[in-house]
């Protein structure tokens, strides 16, 4: 049976499989060095590689700081000119592992910006961690937040604001699911030099 985690492939994002694995090739990294900084097994990632799993949202977050490029280039969004402004009718949403973003900050800048949605019982299980700081604000529902090891019900209105080094996990509270603001910062990486967006050559 499928899982949030692995609704079978191409089921959702079907250009991120190739993508992966050609910024992992362009980064220069082994698939087991790879895995390894981002806390997944090989077979694992080999998995995301070719479409068997569909990863979330917190799995690409870790996967583009430790290539060295955002989110966006890893879906293969073209990049938009830096505009101050961005329109909503500009933004159109994606799904990754059940989660529904929609991007909320021009793309190759120092921090990604997104509106989340999380449904009820989708990926509350998978622990992150991964380079950067984040920043959440609770919209609508309550959100399960467990940082390291303490819990925190968060409620609308209520923000998070923590090193993204420390072990975290996100669920909805409540059976409608959970919406809130989301800013990732892309900091040192130990494997990219600096992750601040799309690289204009071929990394060392």
């Amino acid at each position: 049976m499928n899982t949030p985690e692995e609704p079978g492939p191409g089921a959702e994002l079907p250009a991120v499989a190739p993508r992966l694995r050609a910024l992992r090739r362009r980064a220069g990294l082994t698939l087991e060095a790879a895995a390894r900084a981002a806390g997944l097994s090989p077979a694992h990632l080999s998995r995301l590689e070719t479409g068997h799993r569909q990863p979330s949202l917190p799995m690409l977050l870790a996967l583009a700081c430790i290539y060295g490029t955002t989110v966006s280039d890893l879906l293969g969004e073209a990049a938009a000119d830096r505009d101050a402004i961005l329109r909503s009718a500009d933004m159109e949403p994606t799904r990754a592992g059940g989660w529904t973003y929609v991007r909320a900050g021009a793309p190759g800048r120092g921090m990604q910006a997104l509106r989340v949605r999380v449904p009820y019982g989708s990926q509350g299980d998978i622990v992150r961690v991964h380079p950067g700081e984040e920043w959440l604000y609770v919209l609508q529902g309550r959100l399960r937040l467990r940082l390291g090891d303490t819990a925190h019900l968060l409620a609308p209105g209520d923000s998070a604001h923590f090193d993204s080094l420390t072990p975290h996990r996100l669920a909805a509270e409540d059976h409608d699911g959970v919406e809130l603001l989301f800013v990732h910062t892309l900091l040192q990486s130990p494997t990219a030099t600096l992750c601040l967006g799309p690289s204009t050559g071929e990394l060392p």
